[in-house]
């Protein structure tokens, strides 16, 4: 088992990203990954540069706790972390697998409190200190995770946190549980956690009302060093921050540097996508294959033009590539470039007689049309042939 000093070495950037993909992610309903399939997720989610996995369970016993005790030996460098309620029997569980850091979770709203464990707030706090102290009388490194912080009196998760970080937890995991929270009042309540207790704080949002990565981003601008991730977003409803989400954004928007490489991305979904199930739809951010994909003239235009007039970033950052569609939506210049390819000079009343062509056929058709289709109609329209005589 690593020390902690080693692990905080390994977390010791502006953004580190905890990937919960094998935890979270499987959670989401009819998800099941193969032991072996997890294997390969966790040397992915390392060789992308992920600094910390949460490898799953360990008190489920069986095979997910064998799965987590072989990632935990699997000599990544990413630290491997082992997810238990606040329970001394469950960090036991993760002690035997070998992991390096721990999160323990409890509630820390009052809905959950009261209708979910039916306990107190004392009792919370005691079992809290508890559990925390015993993970930390065996040197792991541990993060305290506040569930359902997001509806959590803001007084408590305060003294919550301060508990935690007493008892020698080194962050607290802000759980946006059920996907409430919003940018705005995520900053500010975890802005004020920051100022009052001095501890790290983690992002894990989910994205029920479409926001989970707004609020982690928003959570990073208070100052939050942690973003708890799966790829594509997947897990429990709506789903979690997608990892490539993150990256992207806070390389972009942020100009912080996570880490992670973003051309690693898309295989590491590739596979996940095959290992769940769950497809990559085309237009999702950063994998989707519709990422660069243009037919509306005046976009076309200007992609021809220069590539940033349309694009945020270059396709070949995420390993996509750019694809001008020729369809119902197309303009005159596209047509133009695609049959330059083939030595086809196109003046402007053939360009515009074509473009009315292009657009009666894709309409008929119902889709886009190949660069074969364009050069039949160009070579009907250059014969005299009609090809849609009305």
């Amino acid at each position: 088992m690593r020390k902690k000093e080693d692990i905080l070495k390994i977390l010791d950037r502006r953004v580190a990203i905890c990937d919960t993909t094998l935890r979270d992610g499987e959670q989401t309903a009819g998800i099941v990954f193969a032991n072996i399939e997890k294997y390969k997720i966790a040397q992915m989610l390392d060789d992308a540069g992920v600094q910390q996995i949460e490898a799953g369970i360990p008190a489920m016993g069986g095979d997910e706790k064998v799965a987590v005790k072989h990632i935990a030996n699997m000599g990544l460098s990413a630290s491997v972390l082992g997810w238990n309620r606040a329970d001394i029997q469950d960090i036991n569980d993760s002690i035997d697998c070998d992991v390096d850091s721990v999160a323990i979770s409890l509630s820390s709203s009052d809905i959950h409190i009261q209708n979910k464990i039916k306990k107190s707030r004392d009792w919370v706090l005691a079992k809290i200190s508890e559990s925390v102290q015993h993970a930390a009388d065996h040197g792991l490194y541990i993060s305290c995770n506040a569930e359902d912080a997001s509806r959590a009196d803001l007084g408590f998760l305060v003294e919550f946190a301060r508990t935690a970080k007493e008892a020698g937890a080194m962050r607290l995991r802000y759980c946006d549980t059920i996907g409430r929270e919003d940018p705005f009042t995520a900053y500010e309540r975890v802005k004020t956690i920051i100022n009052l207790v001095g501890i790290d704080i983690e992002m894990h949002t989910h994205n029920d009302f479409g926001m989970a990565n707004a609020n982690s981003l928003a959570g990073v601008k208070a100052g939050a060093r942690f973003v708890s991730t799966t790829v594509m977003g997947i897990g429990e409803r709506s789903g979690n921050t997608a990892l490539e989400e993150i990256v992207m954004t806070c390389k972009h928007i942020m100009n912080i540097d996570s880490g992670v490489d973003p051309a690693k991305m898309r295989p590491l979904a590739e596979f996940v996508s095959l290992a769940s199930g769950r497809p990559i739809y085309v237009s999702k951010p950063f994998l989707g294959s519709n990422c660069f994909a243009h037919e509306a003239g005046i976009h076309t235009d200007g992609i021809i033009k220069d590539h940033k007039n349309y694009e945020p970033y270059d396709p070949d950052e995420v390993g996509l590539e750019r694809k001008i569609v020729i369809g119902k939506h197309s303009g005159r210049s596209t047509l133009v470039a695609d049959l330059a390819k083939r030595g086809i000079e196109l003046d402007d009343d053939t360009a515009s007689l074509l473009l009315d062509n292009v657009r009666i056929a894709s309409i008929s058709l119902k889709r886009q049309l190949t660069s074969d289709e364009l050069f039949y109609l160009y070579d009907d329209l250059v014969k005299g042939v009609n090809t849609f005589d009305r």
